[in-house]
């Protein structure tokens, strides 16, 4: 069971950690998270969007859907408010989606495509695991972005969860 209750709790860290860093973007001056910046996506919002959309395409393959996405990002990115409400409806959609994992769905394999061609096979927890992964490490793009505003990003590490937020995170159930 602990493969669970880590995904659980991972995909409750998840929700926390983008709600602190959407948070202290809609803080920022003006045109801040939109303005361009040496970055793949360009700027900080269209980053986030990045992984918003890699998650909705997770989602798909969790479903056994298609996704609709020919690509891995937009061209371009919603309003910085619409995106954070989003992100956060999704975000809840996965901490339902783990809480609903039992050992057995945990490791079976869904077979999917990537986007950029080729087939593709993981267990529900992998893929879990990954989208978790994926967006800490966008989130940690944007956060240096931050730095070039100049503004100090959230601290958004897992012990700083597990410490302030995780008690009472993990004792919510979301359906």
């Amino acid at each position: 069971m602990s493969a669970l209750r880590n995904i659980r709790m991972l995909a409750r860290y998840t929700a926390w950690a983008n709600d602190l860093l959407f948070d202290a973007l809609l803080q920022l001056p003006d045109g801040e998270a939109t303005t361009k910046r040496a970055t793949l996506f360009g700027n900080m919002v269209h980053t986030l969007n990045h992984a918003f959309v890699v998650d909705r395409i997770w989602q798909a393959h969790l479903q056994h859907r298609d996704h609709g996405f020919k690509a891995r990002n937009t061209e371009t990115h919603p309003p910085l408010a619409e995106l954070r409400r989003d992100q956060g409806m999704l975000d809840e959609w996965y901490i339902g989606y783990a809480d609903r994992l039992s050992e057995r769905t945990h490791d079976e394999v869904v077979e999917f495509e990537f986007v950029d061609g080729g087939a593709g096979a993981m267990t529900r927890g992998d893929i879990l695991l990954h989208v978790v992964n994926h967006k800490t490490y966008h989130r940690g793009v944007v956060a240096d972005l931050m730095y070039q505003v100049p503004a100090r990003p959230p601290t958004m590490d897992l012990p700083v969860f597990l410490r302030d937020a995780a008690p009472a995170m993990l004792s919510r159930k979301v359906r």
